[in-house]
């Protein structure tokens, strides 16, 4: 703002201070906060059943993999719920997006969760219009809620779905080149894919993505798991070591949205592991093809690997365990690490820009 007095321009900053502030707050209040929440709810439904299902198929309890498939296949209630509890929504609105989340996750795909974030955002934020405004308010804000939500899971998560699914050409694609180069696109673009509000491994289920192309995409996901993980140790300690390690990179996406750059060591290192699986160990991820894109949720990956080698009857020599481990654990950490801390040393991340906020 300018005020012009006897060709004396005097400048007052607060207006346009108070402009950025806004579209911050804004930008805070219905992107970073819910797709935070939504990673939350996804860590608490799905990734928690992964790993209660990995229990239960490692012990033969198989009392464990009904219960770890029941918390996984509420992964879209959970989510969706998360983000109407992240936007203060009344009781009955955030109830009702049970409804909401198991359409939209349902109905969208390989895109599930990318369809539960667009679809559920708009229906909480109309319902939150409507709600404490009308005499009949016990009805009309979750009835709204679950119509529109309904409506827009039916005619919108489908296309999104189809959006996620042409990420599954590009690796198909890349599957096609010379392993060095496969190596780095597959890796790189599944371990992205992984962190991004989409789902991973349902792309590589689709595609059928085993092989060697399966074992780079493995050391892509685990890069991201294991380099969040590590990297983000000083801020999270022991608990966001374990949720992002054995859980999901997903609950960084809040952070990436505000800093961009704390993308850059975890994917450089997954561009690193890739070739390395793919020219060196030469490793293959022949077990369920959704193995491929699950990296250390539940241990999921490396056990595919593993997996593979059983039902191939491929007798694992020392030098493919020692491929296993530096490729899904001791690499990603160390190379995540190490670029963490130059970017740390150039001033483009900061203590604090990885630090994971439950929601309350």
């Amino acid at each position: 703002m300018c005020y012009h007095k006897n060709n004396i321009y005097i400048v007052f900053p607060q207006a346009e201070n108070k402009g950025r502030d806004s579209m911050k707050n804004f930008f805070n209040k219905y992107f970073i906060n819910p797709m935070a929440a939504m990673a939350q709810g996804l860590f608490a439904s799905l990734l928690i059943g992964t790993i209660i299902n990995t229990l239960g198929t490692l012990t033969g309890w198989s009392i464990l993999n009904d219960i770890g498939g029941f918390a996984s296949a509420m992964a879209g209630p959970a989510m969706a719920v998360a983000i109407a509890y992240s936007l203060k929504c009344q009781p009955l609105v955030i109830f009702s997006m049970a409804a909401v989340g198991y359409a939209a996750n349902v109905k969208g795909g390989a895109g599930g969760p990318l369809a539960v974030f667009v679809i559920a955002l708009i229906a909480a934020v109309l319902a939150n219009l409507l709600a404490g405004k009308t005499k009949i308010d016990i009805i009309l804000p979750p009835a709204v809620t679950v119509l529109v939500g309904g409506l827009l899971a039916i005619f919108i998560a489908p296309p999104i779905g189809s959006f996620a699914n042409e990420f599954g050409k590009l690796i198909m694609w890349a599957t096609t080149q010379h392993p060095f180069v496969m190596g780095i696109i597959v890796s790189v673009i599944v371990g992205i894919l992984l962190t991004l509000p989409v789902s991973s491994a349902a792309i590589c289920a689709s595609i059928g993505l085993t092989g060697l192309a399966g074992g780079a995409a493995v050391a892509g996901c685990c890069a991201q798991m294991v380099g969040f993980a590590c990297a983000s140790f000083r801020e999270n300690k022991v608990g966001g070591l374990v949720a992002q390690g054995l859980g999901t990179s997903m609950l960084q996406i809040g952070n990436i949205m505000k800093n961009p750059r704390i993308w850059i060591a975890p994917t450089l290192a997954s561009a690193i592991t890739g070739p390395i699986s793919t020219m060196v160990f030469k490793m293959e991820m022949n077990g369920p093809a959704i193995s491929s894109g699950m990296g250390t949720c539940g241990m999921v990956g490396p056990i595919g690997v593993w997996q593979g080698w059983v039902s191939t009857g491929y007798s694992a020599t020392w030098f493919d365990w020692l491929g296993l481990l530096l490729i899904c654990i001791v690499l990603p950490a160390v190379l995540t690490v190490s670029i963490d801390l130059a970017m740390r040393k150039l001033g483009w991340v900061k203590n604090g820009d990885q630090k994971l906020v439950i929601a309350k």
